[in-house]
């Protein structure tokens, strides 16, 4: 019977120690003002309760209220250690007598306790190796308090059993507070843990989804694991199954080789890898990309996966072939200005000749046109002297229709031996635009050679002229030509670009310069065989 009571005694010790460590892991309550004071008088309710529940064997009464004083000073401190060893006090005087030894005896127990905690304080001890020191320090204590008072000193067996009831209090309220503490603690560590992850994955989600790179996670048996959703705004794809065929179908054909041999040498040599490729748009289009390739290492330094981050590089490199162009302009006007210089020197003799052969024969019949076309080869050379050293141009009121017809009727002789010609379909007669006339007749002069030699067996040229809806003089040169590939359009007006045998690409080059110049734009279509349509727009003149 004394061994149950014992154990009912410990259970409910337990239990009492439990119910609020249990609250406070599962549920979360408003903090108290004051948590220390509050928890000493908790504590000092549970020491009234361990005296109500004495165990009473052969005249002696076991109790175990200094257990829980000992726990409260190890774990929360002096002040609430205080105010239960308080409680304790008071059960004790009011159920038995001897109050002077048990005041006295008090007393002792909480300035050694309040001394100890102070010194464990200072060197930081843990609460539960705390509570083994105090427990220690209350067995030293109460034996020299039972020898001080001579408090049943021939009842050895009293006492033990005594100290041992309340060390295997103390014991058990430790063990569980510390697995208590220890749930609370894997609680809050695996909520910021869940919020942690959480938030991470809120991040990375947030990047993969509006990101523009292209991100792809593959094994390293070349199944896919991840396909970011930017594959779907970039390349035009609703949406993309997690598999290796989809991948194979959006890279370029070309490239399939490029691509795989770069996996290779990732799982080969475990380091990462850049490689540029071309992604195919679902319209048909090849974007390029440069595509960095990580390898993610598992356990044992195994490759697990492939992270593939993909970025588009169009506009790199427009800009790296604007750069190409703009240092082929560069030598162009530099050998632009050379040939000029030498072109000038003869040009001058030639035109005084001229002169002085008009003076003494006015009758000549086509000396004015030989003058003309003299001082507009002057032009040209100043033109190509002025693309490696820009000068001033006075710009005039000019009608385009005049420009074009003196155009034409400068080749007349050469379509004549072509048997080409030309249908003129103007809808009006009056075309002003701001610009140099003779340049404007070298854009006219330029197109319209072109559009004689890709027809070798002649052929007609029409030629439109109108206001546009926007206002804007439209000029279209329709041939019957040989044609130009669509993939070749684009590159027309680049320096030195030629589809002709013999033709070196500054004729279109400078057209496309002077067109700039006067604020227009041109623009060509064209079906192979089939001839070639070109459209220049001008701002009309207000």
């Amino acid at each position: 019977m004394f061994l149950f009571d014992y154990i009912v005694n410990l259970a409910i010790f337990s239990l009492l120690v439990s119910t609020p460590l249990v609250i406070r892991s599962f549920i979360n309550l408003r903090p108290l003002k004051h948590p220390l004071i509050w928890s000493g008088l908790y504590a000092g309710v549970v020491s009234i309760v361990l005296v109500l529940l004495a165990v009473k064997q052969q005249g002696y009464v076991y109790d175990i209220r200094y257990a829980p004083v000992i726990l409260t000073f190890a774990y929360l401190g002096s002040v609430p250690g205080i105010i239960t060893g308080l409680f304790a006090l008071s059960i004790r005087l009011l159920s038995s007598g001897n109050w002077f030894p048990a005041i006295g005896g008090w007393v002792f127990i909480m300035v050694v306790f309040s001394s100890l905690h102070a010194y464990f304080s200072r060197w930081k001890l843990p609460p539960f190796k705390r509570s083994l020191a105090l427990s220690g320090a209350y067995i030293v204590l109460y034996m020299t308090i039972v020898f001080i008072f001579r408090i049943l000193v021939h009842e050895p067996l009293f006492h033990f059993q005594y100290l041992l009831f309340v060390i295997l209090g103390v014991l058990l309220g430790g063990l569980l507070i510390e697995s208590h503490e220890r749930l609370r603690r894997t609680i809050v560590e695996r909520n910021e843990m869940e919020l942690s992850l959480n938030a991470s994955e809120y991040q990375y989600r947030l990047i993969a989804e509006n990101t523009s790179d292209l991100i792809v996670v593959m094994d390293p048996d070349h199944s896919i694991r991840y396909f970011s959703p930017s594959h779907t705004f970039v390349l035009g794809y609703p949406g993309l199954a997690q598999d290796r065929e989809e991948l194979d179908r959006i890279i370029s054909p070309d490239d399939a080789m490029v691509f795989n041999q770069t996996v290779r040498k990732i799982l080969e040599r475990k380091t990462t890898q850049s490689m540029e490729i071309r992604f195919r748009h679902q319209d048909g289009r090849l974007i390029p990309f440069d595509s960095l390739c990580k390898p993610v290492e598992g356990k044992g330094g195994q490759i697990e996966h492939i992270v593939i981050i993909s970025r588009d590089i169009s506009e790199r490199k427009k800009a790296e072939e604007f750069l190409l162009q703009s240092e082929k302009l560069s030598i162009v006007g530099e050998l632009a200005a050379g040939v000029a210089h030498e072109i000038r020197n003869p040009l001058t003799t030639i035109k005084g000749f001229l002169q002085l052969y008009n003076l003494e024969n006015p009758t000549m019949k086509y000396g004015d046109l030989l003058q003309d076309e003299l001082e507009r080869i002057e032009i040209i050379t100043s033109e190509l002297l002025s693309m490696a050293k820009p000068q001033a141009i006075a710009f005039t009121i000019t009608n385009v229709k005049e420009v074009i017809e003196q155009t034409l009727d400068f080749l007349t002789p050469q379509t004549l031996l072509n048997n080409i010609e030309f249908k003129r379909e103007y809808q009006g007669e009056y075309f002003p635009v701001t610009c140099v006339k003779n340049q404007l007749k070298q854009v006219f002069l330029n197109v319209f050679k072109n559009a004689i030699e890709s027809m070798p067996h002649g052929g007609e040229i029409h030629i439109g002229l109108q206001i546009d809806t926007n206002g804007d003089c439209l000029i279209s040169i329709q041939d019957q030509g040989c044609g130009i590939p669509e993939e070749h359009l684009h590159r027309l007006g680049q320096p030195f670009y030629s589809l002709k045998e013999k033709g070196t690409g500054l004729g279109l080059m400078i057209s496309h310069k002077i067109i700039k110049q006067y604020h227009g734009r041109i623009t060509y279509q064209s079906k192979v065989n089939e001839g070639t349509r070109i459209e220049i727009r001008l701002p009309i003149h207000e």
